[in-house]
């Protein structure tokens, strides 16, 4: 008994002295998706740095949806030298279609939610319709063509969500990127695009797109006069998504406590706010304990509809 108690006081103060001269080196942010959509991914990094007192590198690993980044995360040493920053789609949503994804609510350590992902139905400035209500009538009389960053984004789902809420004949166009997508649309080869709003909001504010509604639970801050799907009249049609910072499984916790304390305080100073209202991503930071469950619940959501839609996994 009195070895067994010695060996955990020790453990324990050995955890508590990585957690005090956590960080000692560089950190490295994997971001699992392609250069130029990582709006809020070196922002963060650069006020979380500044905060640990350590550089923080970002490392674009693009492939699968998320899912070539996020196992690289998931297959790192947990010593929290290094993190991830991505959306919900590789940890809630690819477990479901790749069977042997390696990732899923338990594959990574939540450290904090950073941002919500506000997803809108962009449309081409001369489609003529004027709401939500007026696009679901054109589907309900004929095809509608729109693209989204991938069949297994979170973009897409949405999609399907309200053409299951409300119905009409929607042809899917898949891009690698929501960029892409967008420029197919300005070019007048779609109707309409399942976006980020982030990732279309410069093309918006030039009055080149439209945005119709949001999938959010809330309206978008830069876009306030566009209502979201429930107030348009379709609410089964919600579909929030979120970006947040990841370390390995097994990552001590005096070391995510710290990474935590740094994302906080990152997340709510003045430079990555700024940053944040540029790029037109939302702020919403979220704890560790509760991101874990916000994670579980939205991991069993994509599961229900994915076996809605018959999707099997690869």
């Amino acid at each position: 008994m009195i070895r067994r108690a010695l060996l955990t006081l020790a453990f324990a103060t050995a955890l508590a002295g990585q957690a005090a001269a956590f960080p000692d080196r560089p950190l490295t942010l994997i971001y699992p998706y392609p250069p130029g959509s990582d709006v809020a991914a070196r922002p963060l990094a650069e006020a979380m740095a500044a905060d640990l007192g350590q550089p923080i590198v970002v490392v674009n690993r693009d492939g699968a949806s998320g899912v070539v980044g996020m196992r690289a995360l998931a297959s790192s040493a947990p010593d929290g030298y290094t993190i991830g920053y991505a959306p919900i789609t590789p940890i809630a949503v690819q477990p479901h279609m790749l069977r042997n994804s390696d990732l899923g609510p338990d594959a990574v350590a939540p450290v904090c939610n950073v941002t919500e992902n506000v997803i809108g139905i962009v449309v081409r400035a001369a489609l003529p319709v004027s709401d939500l209500a007026a696009l679901v009538t054109a589907a309900r009389s004929g095809q509608l063509s729109f693209g989204s960053p991938g069949p297994n984004s979170v973009p897409f789902l949405a999609v399907e969500r309200l053409r299951a809420t409300a119905g009409g004949e929607y042809l899917h166009i898949p891009f690698r990127g929501g960029a892409a997508s967008l420029t197919e649309l300005v070019a007048g080869r779609l109707d309409f695009t399942a976006a980020v709003v982030a990732t279309a909001g410069g093309l918006l504010q030039r009055g080149e797109l439209r945005l119709l509604a949001v999938f959010s639970e809330r309206r978008h801050p830069t876009f306030p006069d566009v209502p979201t799907v429930a107030e348009a009249g379709f609410a089964d049609a919600t579909q929030p998504s979120f970006a947040s910072l990841y370390a390995p499984r097994g990552t001590p916790a005096p070391v995510l406590e710290r990474l935590e304390l740094a994302c906080r305080r990152a997340a709510g100073s003045e430079a990555f706010r700024r940053a944040a209202a540029a790029g037109g991503v939302v702020v919403d930071w979220m704890g560790r304990a509760e991101l874990q469950r916000r994670i579980e619940a939205q991991h069993a959501a994509f599961g229900r509809l994915l076996r809605d839609l018959g999707v099997e996994p690869d």
